[in-house]
């Protein structure tokens, strides 16, 4: 994964339900779990999701908050 890919990440956010418009990383990790559990949506948004349980199970995340731009 590149340098594009990791800021395109760190910026999606979530286009619905209870953390609609929050970015992925803010999503709390139980709440990925559950996700995850129940199956990831189809296509990129599952992808993005899964990735960013990873990068949270692994302990990460301080590597994903610097790309978030700033409004």
């Amino acid at each position: 994964m590149g340098r594009h890919e990791l800021v395109v990440l760190a910026n999606a956010r979530m286009p619905y339900g209870k953390y609609i418009g929050k970015h992925l990383i803010y999503i709390p990790e139980p709440y990925l779990v559950w996700y995850k559990n129940k199956g990831f949506p189809a296509g990129m948004l599952g992808r993005q999701l899964g990735l960013i349980l990873e990068i949270k199970i692994n302990g990460l995340e301080d590597l994903i908050y610097p790309l978030i731009e700033k409004r």
